[in-house]
């Protein structure tokens, strides 16, 4: 069984798990986050290979992390996450990527993100829901960080913390590459 074929038996496993937990419907579920019922159900299924928007979408209506979406199995309360195991989501021709390194439920999903821009590429994102909180440490390069469409620039060695509930974008516009390490912190669902 491929990589591909386990995230997405544990995604179908996952959602499933979580909107029978928070009491959600399908229709509910669609509803709230934003995507079709028949998408829902492919996805229950194993039968698609959603988009990270649209798994970024459900786990924020359902107020879980990615990674408790993609996650093989429970574990204890300790968890190390293997260098091998760690989750690429997407990533570019170029060698762009985010890599998810960790994440946890505490109390609302708390993410932990490795990310690699290379000069001129970038990834936006939708609003994600009031409350939550990214915060980024730029290791590398300059970040060209965009948050409804005012441009900051965070530089090598300097931090960057704001609230996500807004449209929001981050982009390499220098001439070498740009790593960070991202922390998004969702408030739990009420």
């Amino acid at each position: 069984m491929s990589d591909l074929d386990l995230l997405n038996q544990s995604l179908a496993r996952n959602v499933k798990r979580w909107r029978n937990e928070r009491g959600f419907t399908l229709d509910a579920l669609a509803a709230r986050a934003g995507v079709s019922r028949g998408m829902l159900i492919q996805i229950e299924q194993a039968r698609t290979n959603p988009s990270i928007g649209t798994v970024v979408k459900i786990g924020d209506a359902l107020g879980v992390s990615i990674t408790t979406l993609l996650d093989y199995e429970r574990g204890p309360k300790v968890r190390i996450v293997p260098a091998d195991q760690v989750v690429r989501l997407w990533h570019t021709d170029a060698g762009s990527y985010s890599r998810l390194l960790a994440g946890t439920e505490a109390p609302g999903p708390l993410e932990m993100w490795e990310w690699r821009l290379m000069p001129g590429e970038g990834s936006s994102s939708d609003p994600h829901p009031a409350g939550t909180v990214e915060i980024a440490h730029v290791t590398e390069g300059e970040l060209t960080l965009t948050v409804e469409g005012a441009e900051y620039r965070v530089p090598a060695g300097a931090s960057v913390t704001f609230e996500a509930n807004a449209p929001h974008a981050y982009g390499n516009q220098g001439e070498v590459p740009t790593r960070l390490v991202l922390a998004v912190s969702v408030p739990p669902v009420p």
